[in-house]
């Protein structure tokens, strides 16, 4: 999210935030498709991160998109943080430690989000180019020390720096040091959107496990293939994981807004001032916990949607979902993360079929992924075959969906080309990050620098 929202709408009843979820039902016709990805800058001359400050950083480089696009500049306290397109309804902002992030447009089909994509990375090139920058896509820094990272002048950065180590003991790797691709998924009705919480949250540790790219930490082989899904393992247990009670009986709006209340809020913005309130849920801020402590301490709309958007969970829902379990990757897997969740979740004979492939999951078997694939990826047991099963499973139910679609490209192909990334990968039984190994122990002679060399956009 680039810009922490100030609509003073107030609100006062539980039923009235659930009322804001429910908004976000629309008609099949009006679904589409928001890509999120992140990368990281680094120095062509020497591969270490890019600071802030300075002709050769993060600051120029947002200010050259500015004037190549024209988008609005986003500001905290004077600093440029990000761009918004208000036209097309992109948005660029960066993470706490300079990760690069682009909030793609709603679009109708794969195929523009490519368009949209590589776009956005050749743009990102010509400015970057001259500044001597270049971007990689990965899970987690493969060589980078928490201490190395450079910090982003945003203000609520500074407040979750402070709340992570309370909370977890590796919040701050996951500010810092990770990047994801994500996709924002539209829903029909509380039904529609209950199924696709569902198939959404079950399928999730097989999505990490296809995208798992980050078996790098500190200049090291870590012994895991998704560190960075790790790291979420011990972030905040408050606001994260895989959401057991999204399949009770009776789950819906309001039982998603009932767990959200009760977590810890991170801040509440008056003005241009953010105030620390992370000792307070917002069921107390609805109860009168913060008068005398922030001005206008009576909850907004604003409020709400600024907490929705710090909870972490591996499906977040707002007014869409969002698919929150892949590793940051190579462009063409910037690509195929949105085609594989299109394909299962836009098509609802296909989304039926995904339902039954995983409605008898039980919880502590969902849990056993989670915490199996950082390490083993594709490879990790589950009854009597593996995730690999699975996610062939769940890949060719995507192509489905995807077919039926019938969305071509300007050259005759459907989304389907989009998974061509996933189904090699699945053919040879290979996450990303066993490529990586591979290339490490082989061409790359244990060089990690390499990785800047081979894997820059």
């Amino acid at each position: 999210m680039a810009r922490d929202t100030v609509d003073t709408t107030p609100i006062e009843t539980v039923a009235g935030l659930a009322a804001v979820l429910e908004e976000g039902c629309k008609p099949k016709e009006s679904y589409r498709i928001g890509t999120e990805h992140e990368k990281f800058g680094f120095h062509l001359s020497d591969y270490s991160p890019v600071a802030y400050d300075g002709p050769n950083g993060i600051e120029a480089v947002l200010k050259g998109m500015e004037g190549l696009l024209g988008w609005e500049p986003i500001e905290d306290n004077g600093k440029i943080i990000g761009l918004a397109d208000t036209i097309g309804g992109g948005a660029i902002s960066i993470e706490p430690g300079g990760q690069f992030e682009l909030s793609g447009a709603p679009l109708e089909t794969l195929h523009q989000t490519c368009r949209e994509t590589n776009a956005h990375l050749a743009q990102v090139r010509e400015i970057a180019d001259p500044l001597g920058i270049g971007f990689l896509g990965v899970g987690m820094t493969p060589t980078w020390r928490r201490e190395d990272m450079p910090v982003m002048p945003k203000s609520r950065y500074e407040i979750m720096t402070r709340y992570m180590p309370k909370v977890g003991t590796m919040g701050l790797d996951m500010m810092y040091r990770t990047s994801t691709i994500q996709v924002n998924l539209d829903f029909s009705s509380e039904a529609d959107m209950v199924k696709k919480m569902r198939v959404g949250l079950a399928l999730q540790p097989v999505a990490t496990a296809i995208f798992a790219n980050s078996p790098f930490t500190d200049g090291k082989v870590n012994g895991l293939k998704s560190y960075r899904a790790h790291i979420w393992t011990d972030t905040d247990r408050n606001r994260t994981g895989d959401l057991p009670f999204a399949f009770e009986d009776g789950f819906g709006f309001e039982a998603y807004v009932e767990w959200a209340l009760d977590v810890p809020m991170y801040f509440v913005k008056r003005g241009d001032t953010y105030f620390d309130v992370t000792d307070t849920t917002f069921r107390q801020f609805m109860n009168g916990a913060l008068e005398g402590r922030v001005p206008d301490a009576r909850p907004t709309l604003g409020d709400w949607n600024n907490h929705l958007g710090t909870l972490f969970p591996d499906v977040r829902l707002k007014k869409y979902i969002e698919m929150r379990g892949a590793d940051g990757g190579p462009w063409r897997r910037i690509c195929a993360l949105p085609a594989f969740w299109v394909g299962l979740l836009y098509d609802e004979g296909v989304l039926d079929e995904a339902w039954q492939l995983v409605r008898d999951w039980t919880q502590e078997e969902r849990a056993a992924l989670r915490a199996g694939v950082p390490k083993d990826a594709l490879q990790t047991p589950f009854r009597s075959g593996t995730v690999l099963d699975i996610a062939r499973e769940a890949t060719a139910l995507s192509r489905k969906g995807l077919q039926r679609r019938g969305h071509m490209s300007d050259g005759g192909l459907d989304e389907t080309v989009h998974l061509a990334p996933i189904e090699e990968g699945l053919a040879a039984g290979m996450c990303p990050a066993d490529v990586l190994l591979n290339r490490y122990n082989g061409s790359w002679g244990g060089d990690l620098n390499q990785i800047y060399r081979d894997y820059a956009y």
